[in-house]
């Protein structure tokens, strides 16, 4: 029986996706696990302020489209074109857990940057994701970005 078997692995697009991307994959490879790339955008309201401004829908609709670009060349320049790319809007900390609830993940791969002074204090993203997952989490140090 492998250790893990379905890895959920999360970024958020910034320059250090490619980073954990590669751990992941080589993880993934040595275990012989299926690996899922995650992506959550989440929509700040917009309060309309004139007409130029374009319907918060077509805002959305093409942000989720942009992402799901972006995140399918980062899974193609890895190699990992065989690899599930799933984008979805809402909570991050919320859609993180409830994708890994739905595809009965079994690790969470997820970055991890250092905190400094008040920043401690926040509720990251990893905090909520360690404590509310259905799974293993593996928080991978990331430069700060």
């Amino acid at each position: 029986m492998a250790l893990y078997r379905r890895m959920l692995l999360v970024v958020d697009l910034s320059e250090n996706s490619p980073l954990l991307a590669r751990r992941a994959r080589a993880l993934a490879e040595g275990l012989g696990a299926e690996l899922e790339l995650l992506h959550v955008v989440e929509f700040v309201p917009v309060e309309p302020m004139g007409e130029t401004l374009m319907p918060a829908v077509q805002i959305e609709e093409e942000s989720l489209q942009h992402a799901r670009a972006r995140l399918a060349a980062l899974a193609a320049d890895l190699g990992l074109e065989g690899a599930r790319c799933r984008v979805e809007s809402g909570n991050v900390k919320s859609e993180i857990v409830r994708v890994a609830r739905e595809r009965h993940s079994d690790l969470i791969i997820l970055g991890s940057r250092e905190r400094h002074g008040l920043s401690i204090l926040v509720n990251m993203t990893e905090d909520t994701v360690l404590h509310a997952a259905p799974c293993d989490v593996l928080a991978i140090r990331v430069t700060r970005g």
